[in-house]
């Protein structure tokens, strides 16, 4: 790459931090300039997913960036270095021609052009906690064994877990592990769509050489099956056909076969058949792991306390972490600030930080504005680093009422607290405990606080310390 390329590769990319920080990734520095010819900067990428994608959805942006950095007319292209390779195995599709060898087609992938695989979504940028372990494994050796180690393989969980993800894996690692094998990756909205419409036109024999003749087939969301009769009958012999001849079949769904109303009961079977691996909710630790890899993912800087800060808020689904994310990058550009904890609570706000009072708990942000007021100190030094005696004896109070009162763990509460570990709020937790016995003043001001928080009908009584 010249010096004038290398300039101008580095100001569009200042130019989309600035303007459109949401599409840009850490590996936009292994595009390569190719050079400028007649308004055409082509942009060289090697690998297909990403080229898909950025062909897809960052062709304006890049254009933008391009002619604001060089000053010029000029429309960008992706181009991938080997141009028909790259056609050939991600846009062509041939009648396959099954091998009796491994059972893979000499045909290139499938990409259904309705479900664009996202870069972001591969087993690298998967962040495996106790609640996906299984999930995680099995995808992994799906992968390595196709239509050999589970099939069918049946990922459930809540929405926003990371069940697409997996999907997107398992396809983007069999596109560069076996490239000869056929991949159809649809949604179950997009299959009851084309079975409707191939009823309608009388073209069922083209539908059924679709999905029939594909080494893997990926559906996702797969539980609105439920009560479409016709369309679990086609299905139902498509799957059967499928595992039958040893391809590779993979589904997601919000609940476990058994769990999915009016799911036939011959589907439900043949489901269960293979592997049933459940997501659940990540847990704080997973929770900060994932803040850490988004952030890396979007290459941005963030100090250790803001993970933890918003790791302790929300602990919901993916999507509301990589939101929360997403705002407080979007604060800390619109102010033009460095991202700090200070910052974090500002974009995050009330309504983040409270959360909801559930069972007649008391939230976080109540506990933190009853101490606050109690012992006339501002938040920020109840939430900072500040060690001085007036402000860290209110502070393990807080800890105090939270893990006496609240559902959070020692990480959490650490998390509200400024991002502090699960051993400094259990020493909090046994210091406030033991000085509540013998001081009797401090015992005094404990109950004032939870009566407090007891006339604001948040907890429930408690018994006498």
């Amino acid at each position: 790459m010249s010096t004038t390329d290398k300039e101008l590769q580095e100001k569009m990319y200042a130019y989309l931090r600035r303007h459109h920080p949401e599409i840009c990734r850490h590996w936009f520095d292994q595009i390569a300039v190719a050079g400028v010819e007649g308004g055409l900067l082509r942009l060289v990428v090697d690998e297909p997913v990403r080229l898909k994608y950025l062909q897809r959805t960052c062709v304006a942006s890049f254009t933008e960036a391009a002619q604001s950095a060089s000053g010029r007319l000029m429309t960008v292209r992706f181009v991938a270095s080997d141009l028909e390779k790259v056609d050939t195995s991600v846009k062509l599709v041939r009648p396959p021609t099954h091998s009796s060898e491994n059972n893979f087609s000499e045909s290139p992938i499938l990409l259904d052009e309705q479900m664009l695989l996202s870069p972001d979504y591969c087993f690298d940028g998967f962040v495996v906690g106790p609640g996906n372990r299984l999930a995680h494994a099995a995808a992994l050796a799906v992968t390595s064994k196709l239509g050999r180690a589970y099939n069918p393989f049946f990922i459930h969980g809540a929405v926003g877990l990371g069940k697409t993800h997996l999907l997107q894996a398992i396809c983007q690692a069999t596109l560069r592990n076996q490239p000869a094998a056929r991949i159809l990756y649809i949604s179950c909205n997009t299959f009851m769509d084309a079975f409707h419409e191939s009823v309608k036109a009388g073209r069922m024999n083209d539908f059924r050489n679709r999905f029939r003749n594909v080494d893997l087939l990926v559906i996702d969301d797969i539980h609105f099956l439920s009560k479409r009769e016709q369309t679990q009958e086609e299905f139902f012999h498509t799957f059967n056909m499928l595992h039958q001849s040893g391809r590779q079949v993979v589904l997601s769904s919000d609940a476990a076969p058994s769990e999915i109303p009016d799911l036939e009961e011959r589907l439900v079977s043949r489901f269960n058949s293979g592997l049933v691996a459940r997501i659940d909710r990540p847990c704080y630790e997973t929770r900060v792991a994932i803040l850490k890899a988004k952030a890396k993912l979007h290459d941005l800087q963030l100090p250790e306390d803001v993970p933890a800060y918003v790791a302790a808020r929300i602990d919901s689904n993916i999507r509301e972490l990589e939101g929360a994310l997403t705002k407080i990058r979007g604060v800390a550009l619109s102010l033009g600030r460095t991202i700090d904890l200070d910052l974090a609570k500002e974009a995050l706000g009330v309504n983040i930080l409270v959360g909801s009072s559930k069972n007649n708990q008391p939230s976080m942000q109540a506990i933190l504005d009853s101490v606050a007021h109690y012992y006339d100190v501002k938040m920020t030094d109840l939430l900072g680093k500040r060690r001085h005696k007036s402000v860290v004896l209110p502070r393990q109070i807080c800890m105090w009422l939270a893990r006496r009162h609240t559902r959070y763990s020692l990480e959490e509460i650490g998390g509200y607290l400024g991002g502090r570990d699960h051993t400094t709020v259990l020493h909090a937790v046994r210091t406030v405990t033991a000085k509540s016995s013998m001081d009797e003043c401090l015992r005094t001001d404990v109950e004032r606080l939870e009566e407090g928080l007891k006339a604001s009908s948040l907890i429930a009584p408690t018994s006498a310390h």
